[in-house]
């Protein structure tokens, strides 16, 4: 039996109703999850590790970056052949990127979480964890970088995005679907991720701003970012990579500060390209020295350019790590 180690960070996957709120809040530890969901026992030899027990949205960064430290300590381990890290499911998705990014293994890496809680009658935690230990069962899910599990669909990290608020079946890869599937204990992979890669740092510069960009923006928060100290700044665009002629202004008032500017679309699916040439189209971002973040979406891309960031400050390189 293979020997899959289960590292428990939080999320709904442990939480429970509590009688006073009627809400959803963290109440069970690694240990207790497992006594619940024996049944495990049968399909690997289960060794656990309590990282903590965060929600979600109580992720940082930081922890991220001290979970991809003990994650690159565990692969390194020759009595743990896979490994499973159950997560909220609202930040899940960055996480499981970060670790795709700076855990270099051929060793599968499984991300799961939960939609419902332990005290709802239909708990989805028992069903994702065991998915996960077949994923990490097959040889097929080595060298297929980290991998995300729920609702028994398998997809890539990379590619993987929350698309409802409190659906179960709410991750997808929308631009390139699902890599497969786990079906009554079986996996099916269907393709490889389009892309695998890592940059190899052990240290992030998390001081990277977000920007959504809508009709009739001005420049005043790409202005407010950059005298605020920011290291990059992510900007969601229109469409393929467009963007209003004030926000263009704010942009390039950015960029004469040294600050890189990453570009992904505010769209759901599709990649950004500098194929419009009006004032505030992609042309004009592309002249200035904006960076085009092929299909990443804007936590992602936020995501990788901390990493980056906390490789190198040359924006020639850090360019080629979002363009090839």
């Amino acid at each position: 039996m293979n020997k899959i180690l289960i590292v428990f960070t939080g999320g709904t996957f442990s939480m429970k109703i509590d009688e006073e709120t009627k809400a959803a809040v963290p109440h069970f530890h690694g240990k207790e999850l497992l006594d619940m969901i024996p049944e495990i026992n049968q399909y690997a030899k289960i060794s656990m590790y309590e990282f903590g027990n965060y929600p979600g949205p109580h992720m940082t960064p930081e922890l991220m970056l001290k979970l991809s430290k003990k994650i690159k300590k565990f692969v390194k381990r020759k009595d743990i052949d896979g490994i499973i890290i159950t997560h909220g499911t609202d930040t899940l998705e960055e996480t499981a990127y970060f670790l795709d990014l700076t855990v270099n293994t051929t060793k599968p890496i499984v991300v799961i979480g939960a939609m419902k809680t332990s005290t709802e009658p239909d708990w989805d935690g028992p069903r994702n964890l065991i998915d996960a230990i077949h994923v990490c069962n097959n040889p097929n899910s080595r060298k297929m970088g980290v991998l995300v599990c729920l609702n028994g669909e398998i997809n890539a990290a990379s590619e993987v995005t929350k698309t409802h608020t409190e659906d179960i079946e709410t991750f997808h890869s929308l631009d390139f679907g699902a890599l497969g599937f786990v079906d009554r204990g079986k996996v099916f992979f269907n393709r490889a991720p389009r892309k695998l890669e890592t940059i190899s740092t052990d240290k992030i510069v998390s001081n990277v701003d977000l920007i959504k960009v809508y009709a009739g923006m001005n420049e005043k928060f790409f202005k407010f970012s950059a005298d605020s100290g920011t290291k990059g700044i992510v900007v969601e665009a229109m469409g393929v990579g467009n963007v209003p002629p004030k926000a263009f202004d704010g942009i390039k008032y950015a960029i004469s500060k040294n600050i890189p500017i990453v570009l992904v679309s505010r769209c759901p699916a599709g990649e950004t390209l500098d194929i419009y040439g009006y004032p505030g189209a992609g042309k004009w971002l592309k002249q200035i020295g904006v960076i085009f973040a092929d299909y990443l979406n804007g936590q992602k891309a936020r995501i990788k350019l901390m990493i980056c960031l906390g490789k190198t400050k040359d924006m020639k390189r850090i360019r080629k790590f979002f363009e090839g």
